[in-house]
């Protein structure tokens, strides 16, 4: 079970990433903590930023830089429609599998 946990959470990141920015958009280490938060898990710092690197340039992400006010800038990303149509399928891949395992 242990393995199985870490293949569909911290190995398998994304779906989690695309869920959390459906809510607003994020920075990298507040989708950490929201991913900690809501999912029970907290995965790698540096996962995150691979995620979002590779969500982005595949167009299921967009990003831009936010100014915080005496603070340096932060990277907020959020979903693009493509990344939304992404997250459906997701969810409907998830529902049929989970039906499936438990006929």
């Amino acid at each position: 079970m242990k393995r199985l946990k870490r293949k569909t959470t911290v190995e398998m990141l994304w779906p989690y990433v695309l869920n959390l920015l459906r809510e607003r958009p994020m920075y990298a280490y507040e989708l950490r903590d929201a991913i900690n938060e809501k999912f029970g898990f907290r995965p790698p710092m540096v996962s995150c930023y691979l995620v979002l690197n590779k969500l982005e340039k595949q167009g299921y992400t967009s990003s831009e830089w936010k100014d915080q006010r005496g603070r340096p800038a932060r990277k907020y990303y959020k979903i693009t429609p493509k990344g939304m149509e992404l997250f459906k399928q997701v969810g409907s891949y998830f529902r049929e599998l989970a039906e499936k395992l438990s006929a």
